[in-house]
């Protein structure tokens, strides 16, 4: 298995013991995973173009994130046989505080709050007596996977009314009062006074909230979008927060990254944008190596792998 980009040494220790039988290569430049891919069974990370015509063996990717959009660039694996797998569920938790995270700095206005605490301010004032429970008002959240169902989860902690948007509805949850197909995502937008993104980024999710959308939308709403950028479409979200239209809005990511410094993004009212880094916490980090651990595991055992993906579908 070649490790794209290098694994920290412990990490390589834990995936030696899980799977004595298989050689792990650490590969760090593109000429070197030209060199070793000719015989590699399996890659954990992207393999270039050059290095998938190269392969003869390769069997499986495994890639550490969830979002799988970079697939697109890489038609000959889309086309073989090769298993492609992913980390989604690793990150979810984390995500879903983050995106509590968010919402909770409008309700309690905390940004302002901070603002006071640095020039020193006591300040009781009309923004704080603009706070806000969140109990019994609606979450809205488009895409009910595993982020979608944290989120879900967290809101009943709330005593949220959680209703939800999925291209493959389930028949129930156990924290969503209702799960629409996709056809009632209009519906859902006009009723959410929280409304949450946590699909993945595809052809058919591209700019899916665009102008009109964001237009249906209950005044005074928030939206949040935790899983990839590119699905809202941003200058009609500068539109809509500018105003008034939408009390708030939170970016943990954006349609290009990093956000180049001249974006109007950075100066828009009532947007919070963090570094696409609501993922991020050392439970991540051990859940997605475990993930890793197993699926080497399994892959020497002859045994299904685990998070298989649609490389046709793009999650």
């Amino acid at each position: 298995m070649l490790l794209l980009g290098g694994v920290p040494e412990e990490r390589l220790r834990d995936l030696r013991a899980s799977a004595p039988r298989m050689e792990f290569v650490p590969v760090r430049s593109a000429q070197d995973q030209l060199a070793e891919i000719i015989d590699a069974d399996a890659t954990y990370g992207w393999p270039s173009r050059d290095a998938l015509r190269m392969a003869r063996r390769l069997r499986w990717v495994h890639v550490g994130g969830a979002g799988i959009e970079h697939i697109r660039t890489l038609p000959e694996l889309i086309d073989s046989d090769v298993l492609l797998t992913n980390g989604r569920g690793t990150m979810a938790r984390s995500v879903a505080d983050h995106t509590f995270g968010l919402i909770l700095s409008f309700t309690r206005r905390l940004r302002e709050i901070a603002e006071d605490q640095r020039g020193h301010r006591w300040t009781r004032d009309l923004r704080l007596a603009q706070m806000r429970e969140l109990t019994g008002s609606t979450l809205g959240i488009l895409g009910l996977g595993q982020i979608g169902s944290y989120v879900a989860q967290r809101g009943a902690g709330f005593e949220m009314q959680i209703k939800a948007v999925d291209a493959r509805p389930p028949a129930r949850h156990p924290y969503v009062e209702e799960v629409w197909g996709m056809e009632r995502l209009d519906e859902l937008l006009a009723i959410a006074d929280y409304f949450v993104v946590t699909i993945p980024f595809t052809p058919e999710s591209r700019r899916l909230i665009d102008r009109r959308r964001l237009q249906l939308m209950k005044p005074g709403a928030h939206l949040f979008v935790v899983s990839r950028g590119g699905i809202v479409e941003e200058g009609a979200l500068i539109g809509a927060l500018r105003s008034g239209h939408l009390a708030g809005a939170g970016l943990d990511v954006a349609e290009t990254e990093p956000l180049p410094p001249e974006s109007p993004l950075w100066d828009t009212p009532n947007l919070i944008l963090t570094p696409h880094c609501s993922g991020n916490s050392p439970q991540t980090h051990d859940r997605l190596w475990a993930l890793l651990a197993e699926n080497v595991r399994r892959f020497v055992a002859g045994e299904a792998l685990l998070n298989l993906c649609d490389k046709r579908a793009g999650y």
